[in-house]
C-alpha cells in the first residue's frame, strides 16, 4: 500500500512539473476542433450542419469527420453502407463549414480499424489475417499505395483541409501473420509500423497533404518517428491516464513534430446503459491545460459512438454477411452538457471548474435553482459502474446494490422539472430508465449464473423480465421522438432492436424452460 502511494505522489509530482515547465509556452491552440465518428448512429445532414454551426458559434475551427462507409467513394461502390452520403452532399457540406471558417479534415482508417473495407474479397490480399479483417498487411505496400492513393485523392476532391488524418491507432494485429513476424525478428515492431506509415505520410505529402495520425503506436514503438516527413502531426490521445501510458511521453515531446491532443467526451466503458460523466468532465479539465504546458498546437476532443471493434456474422467459414459493431453509445445529442464543457475549457487557459460549470449551466439552460443544479450534479455523477462477466468495477459493490443506486438516480431524475430546454433534459431522463432497466436485467442474470440458483424462482424471475418488455415500446417511442432529427429512422429501430434484445432472448428461453 505505500508502495503504491509513493508511486502515485511520483506521478502526480512528475505530471505537475511538467505542467509547470511548460506554463511558459502556453497559448491558444491553433487548431480546436471536434472529431465526429460516423462509423455508427450517422447524422442526418440537418444535423451535421447545426453541429457546424455550434462548433463555430463556439470558437472551434477544425471538424475531424471519420466518415468511414458514410463517404461515397466513386470507384469502389463497395465501401459505401446503407447510410452513406451522396457526393454532393459531402461536398455542400464541406463548403458549408469552409464558409463559416471550420476546417473539415477527413478522416480515412489506413493500417488498423479497416473492417469495413477488408471485408470484401476485391480487398482480401491486403489482409493481415484472413479471419480478423480488421487490419492491413504492412508489407503489402504496392496493393496498399494502389488503394489509398486512389482513397485519399477521392477525398482531396471533395475536401478543402491541407491535412488528411490517416489513422494509425490500435494496430492490434501487428506482428500477426508469418511476413510480419519475419520482419519482426528482422528488424521489431517499431519498424514494421514505422516503414508502413512512412509510406502513407509521404503518399499524403505526394498529394499536397499534410499527414494527420494518432500517437499511441509510435508512443509505443518510438523508433517508428524516425524518418517521417517533417509536415507529419501527431494526436495524442488522453482519456484521462498516465501520460506515459502507451510509452515513454517525452520521446514524442522531442520528436520535433507538430503535436495536438485529444480528450474524450464518449469513450470506453460508456454504452447504452453507462456514461462515466465524471470521468469525462475530469478528462476535459485535466488534459487541455497540460496539453497547453507541453506546447501543444491543437486540440481536437474525440467522440466515439463504438469501440471500433466488430462482431461478425458469418455465411460460411470464409463468407461474411455483416459486421455489427462492438459497444454501443448513446448518441451524441444527448450529450451538449459535455460538448460545451468542452468548448469553454479549450477557449480558456486555466482548467475548468467542473462543479461551478455544471450548476452554472443547469440554471442558465435548464432554469433549475441553485439548490437543484447541486442535487443534478450530484445525481448524474452517481452509479458510474460497469458491470463484466457478472463483475462490478467497483468490488466492494454487489450488482443488486448497484441496481438500487440506479432506481434511486432513476427517480431523482424525475423529480426535476426544468422550465427551458425541456426536450434536451428529457435525454438524462431516459439515460436513466434505460440504465435502471438494465441493471434489473443484470440483477436476473446474476441470480440465474449462481450455482445455488433455486428453480422455484423461476415463474418471479419470469414475470419481471415481462415487465422490462412492456416497458420497450414506450421507451423506444422517447428514444424515436428525441432522435428523430438527428439520426435516421432505420438506424434507430436497429438501435432499439439491438439495445432491447438481451432482455427478449432471456424472456423466450425461460418461458419455453418454464413450459
Amino acid at each position: 500500500m505505500i508502495r503504491t502511494l509513493f508511486l502515485l505522489a511520483v506521478l502526480l509530482i512528475g505530471n505537475l512539473n511538467l505542467f509547470a515547465q511548460g506554463q511558459s509556452k502556453s497559448k491558444d491552440f491553433k487548431v480546436k476542433g471536434f472529431h465526429l465518428d460516423l462509423r455508427v448512429q450517422v447524422m442526418k445532414m440537418p444535423a451535421l450542419k447545426k453541429f457546424a454551426k455550434q462548433l463555430k458559434d463556439n470558437g472551434m475551427n477544425t471538424l475531424i469527420m471519420e466518415w468511414e462507409a458514410t463517404y461515397p467513394f466513386q470507384n469502389h461502390p463497395l465501401i459505401p453502407n446503407q447510410f452513406a452520403y451522396s457526393r454532393e452532399e459531402v461536398k455542400e457540406f464541406v463548403g458549408y463549414c469552409e464558409g463559416m471558417g471550420v476546417d473539415v479534415i477527413p478522416l480515412q482508417q489506413s493500417f488498423g480499424h479497416v473492417e469495413y473495407i477488408l471485408r470484401h474479397y476485391r480487398y482480401k490480399d491486403l489482409r493481415e489475417d484472413q479471419k480478423d479483417y480488421s487490419q492491413i498487411n504492412p508489407l503489402k505496400e504496392d496493393l496498399a499505395k494502389e488503394l489509398f492513393t486512389d482513397l485519399f485523392k477521392d477525398m482531396i476532391s471533395t475536401h478543402q483541409s491541407e491535412y488528411i488524418h490517416i489513422g494509425g491507432d490500435e494496430t492490434y494485429l501487428l506482428g500477426h501473420s508469418k511476413e510480419s513476424q519475419k520482419k519482426v525478428a528482422e528488424v521489431g515492431k517499431g519498424r514494421l509500423y514505422g516503414d508502413y506509415i512512412k509510406l502513407l505520410c509521404e503518399l499524403v505529402v505526394s498529394l499536397g497533404k499534410k499527414p494527420v495520425l494518432w500517437a499511441d503506436i509510435a508512443l509505443k514503438y518510438p523508433d517508428a518517428l524516425k524518418g517521417l516527413p517533417k509536415e507529419t502531426v501527431f494526436v495524442d490521445w488522453n482519456y484521462g491516464w498516465d501520460i506515459n501510458m502507451f510509452g515513454k511521453h517525452e520521446n514524442l515531446l522531442n520528436s520535433g513534430f507538430e503535436i495536438w491532443g485529444a480528450p474524450s467526451l464518449r469513450s470506453h466503458p460508456d454504452n447504452y446503459f453507462i456514461t462515466q460523466w465524471e470521468k469525462h468532465f475530469r478528462n476535459i479539465r485535466e488534459f487541455i491545460p497540460l496539453a497547453r504546458g507541453f506546447g501543444y498546437q491543437g486540440m481536437v476532443i474525440t467522440s466515439w459512438s463504438t469501440s471500433g471493434l466488430y462482431s461478425s456474422y458469418w455465411e460460411s467459414p470464409k463468407d461474411i454477411v455483416e459486421l455489427y459493431p462492438v459497444r454501443r453509445v448513446y448518441p451524441l445529442s444527448g450529450f451538449n452538457l459535455l460538448v460545451e464543457a468542452y468548448f469553454k475549457a479549450a477557449n480558456q487557459e486555466k482548467p475548468l471548474e467542473v462543479d461551478a460549470f455544471v450548476r452554472k449551466y443547469a440554471q442558465e439552460n435548464y432554469g433549475l435553482s441553485s439548490e437543484e443544479s447541486i442535487r443534478f450534479w450530484k445525481v448524474l455523477g452517481a452509479n458510474p459502474y460497469e458491470i463484466n462477466q457478472g463483475v462490478v468495477s467497483d468490488p466492494k459493490l454487489s450488482i443488486r446494490e448497484v441496481k438500487d443506486s440506479a432506481i434511486w438516480v432513476q427517480n431523482e431524475m424525475k423529480r426535476f422539472n426544468p422550465i427551458k430546454n425541456k426536450e434536451e433534459f428529457k435525454h438524462y431522463q431516459l439515460m436513466s430508465d434505460i440504465r435502471a432497466r438494465y441493471l434489473v436485467y443484470m440483477d436476473v442474470e446474476e441470480e440465474l449464473n449462481s450455482k445455488t440458483f433455486d428453480n422455484t424462482r423461476l415463474p418471479v424471475l419470469i414475470k419481471t423480465l415481462k415487465g422490462l418488455l412492456d416497458q420497450e415500446k414506450e421507451l423506444n417511442a422517447r428514444f424515436m421522438a428525441l432522435n428523430k432529427d438527428f439520426l435516421f429512422e432505420e438506424e434507430i429501430a436497429q438501435e432499439d432492436f439491438l439495445r432491447n434484445s438481451k432482455i427478449q432472448l432471456l424472456y423466450n428461453r425461460l418461458t419455453r424452460l418454464a413450459n
